[in-house]
């Protein structure tokens, strides 16, 4: 893995963010080339995820890798995991409203009510199907990433929810 092979990251105003992404159908050395190289991109911006999309590549992929940094000191340890073709199978009745950040809207943090639990269906690297119950922070990522392959931000995200959110600065 190449860890000095930094992205360009998309910000509000790029188009590639309002695209829903392409379904993978070719796993070869170039998709893992670029999972390394988001990977890479995403550890470097002090991120728990990133989106294809967000690199302009406009594939079904993302990276959700938490571990404790300074944008999200509280968030729990997790190996990188490479999600492929994504799918939310099914969501908890239960919600929590959290302060989210994103690469793509750099200097603001939102509060966004996402389900507290989600069962998700995904590929490998390899193009080999898992399923997943996720929970709490890591079901957060998940979310957060899975919109960014619907062509959604925090920003579309905000105006989805019902009730007013909370704006912060970082």
């Amino acid at each position: 893995m190449n860890l000095n092979q930094h992205l360009t990251i998309a910000t509000t105003g790029d188009d590639i963010l309002t695209l829903t992404a392409e379904p993978v159908t070719v796993f070869d050395d170039k998709l893992r080339a670029l999972a390394d190289s988001m990977l890479s991109t995403m550890l470097n911006a002090n991120g728990v995820g990133i989106a294809a999309t967000q690199v302009f590549s406009p594939v079904a992929m993302f990276i959700m890798a938490s571990n404790p940094n300074e944008r999200y000191p509280d968030a729990p340890v997790m190996s990188p995991t490479v999600v492929v073709n994504p799918k939310i199978l099914s969501t908890s009745a239960a919600t929590e409203a959290g302060i989210e950040g994103c690469l793509s809207i750099p200097g603001q943090r939102i509060s966004i009510v996402r389900h507290s639990q989600i069962e998700v269906q995904y590929q490998s690297l390899d193009g080999q199907w898992q399923q997943q119950v996720l929970n709490g922070f890591v079901a957060r990522i998940f979310q957060h990433e899975y919109d960014h392959l619907q062509g959604i931000t925090l920003l579309e995200r905000i105006d989805l929810m019902t009730s007013q959110p909370e704006v912060m600065p970082c």
